[in-house]
């Protein structure tokens, strides 16, 4: 809050308990301008020690425990301003009277002083308090946020590797027998590989972009295993403009071929469907699965496991990737909700 709107709240309160201080000693039918100079001298120093001490709560905030040191705190600060309210209305005014009725009601001013400063520190240190514990919120999502991100980060870095890897390895062995293929398959490399970088910093892209990323990645695929991979890629019109996390689908479908393709010599169909379902874009991912050739196969299994640990920092959700296993069909099916901006965060 500005400095000077504090002042003017200080202000606002030092006017405030001046007139309830009018009020309550008009009964006694003392002389107006009396009372009003009285009331303004003790609520202005009760106000400026209100202020000096809430200032002071900015840099020091007692626990609920030390809460005693509130009530010693506003204690010590009555009695200084009623001493020295004491030292100040002789000099300020002259009807005896009335300076007879303030000697004798000392003692109830130093306990509305205290009183009135207790509430004072009281309010101060709730907002400061509040305000501590907001910040405190602020950066610890913030931090959170980072972590997020960076964990999303690695994520994305550790999927490209293994197929960067493979793809080096098909072109070192196109070069000499098969150099056309050699060429197109850099070519299709560069492309996707480009396409990859351009969505590093994407969060999310429409189902329709996904997909022509993905179609780079398969014809790179398909150079390297020929006849026997086959794809169907099957998507409803009102699911192309749903949004997805960009570059979530490569490592599924490479899990696809990587135990439909690896290990057997027949060919192989990878399935991918797109739909609406109420509020989530759906997507599934089919391939034929040899349970006696998985179980040979090597490798960290981190395409699935990455993609829903992924979504889950996303969304907060642990059920948005789901596989199954039907005979000699291998399924994943993952739900992408599409009210991203309302999905609660860690």
């Amino acid at each position: 809050m500005a400095p000077a709107r504090v002042i003017w709240l200080y202000m606002g309160w030092a006017a405030f308990w001046s007139g309830v201080f009018v009020l309550v000693l008009l009964p006694a039918n003392y002389s107006p301008a009396l009372t009003l100079k009285d009331a303004l001298l003790y609520n202005l120093l009760l106000t400026i020690a209100g202020y000096a001490a809430g200032t002071g709560l900015r840099y020091y905030q007692p626990t609920l425990r030390q809460g005693v040191l509130l009530l010693a705190w506003s204690l010590g600060l009555a009695g200084i301003c009623t001493l020295v309210y004491s030292l100040l209305i002789d000099k300020l005014l002259d009807d005896k009277l009335y300076l007879a009725f303030v000697g004798d009601s000392l003692p109830m001013r130093l306990v509305f002083g205290w009183l009135l400063l207790l509430l004072l520190l009281l309010i101060n240190w709730f907002w400061f308090y509040t305000k501590e514990q907001r910040q405190h919120e602020e950066r610890k999502a913030a931090t959170e946020k980072l972590a997020r991100e960076a964990e999303l980060y690695t994520l994305r870095q550790q999927l490209q590797p293994h197929f960067l890897f493979n793809s080096l390895n098909s072109i070192s062995a196109l070069v000499v027998v098969r150099p056309d293929q050699a060429r197109t398959m850099v070519q299709q490399l560069s492309d996707f590989l480009r396409g990859t970088l351009r969505k590093e910093n994407q969060q999310q892209v429409t189902l329709t972009d996904e997909l022509q990323q993905l179609e780079l990645y398969l014809a790179i695929e398909k150079v390297r295993f020929g006849h026997r991979l086959q794809t169907i890629v099957e998507v409803l019109d009102d699911a192309r403009n749903l949004k997805l996390p960009a570059l979530l689908l490569q490592p599924i479908v490479e899990n696809a071929i990587k135990f439909g393709l690896y290990g057997t010599t027949s060919d192989t169909t990878i399935t991918i469907k797109a739909f609406r379902a109420d509020a989530n874009l759906v997507i599934t991912i089919e391939n034929p699965f040899d349970t006696d050739a998985a179980q040979t196969q090597e490798g960290t299994g981190f395409g699935l496991s990455s993609v829903q640990r992924r979504l889950y920092l996303l969304y907060a959700r642990p059920d948005l990737v789901q596989t199954q296993q039907h005979e000699n069909q291998f399924t994943t099916t993952v739900t992408i909700p599409q009210n991203y901006d309302q999905v609660p965060h860690n």
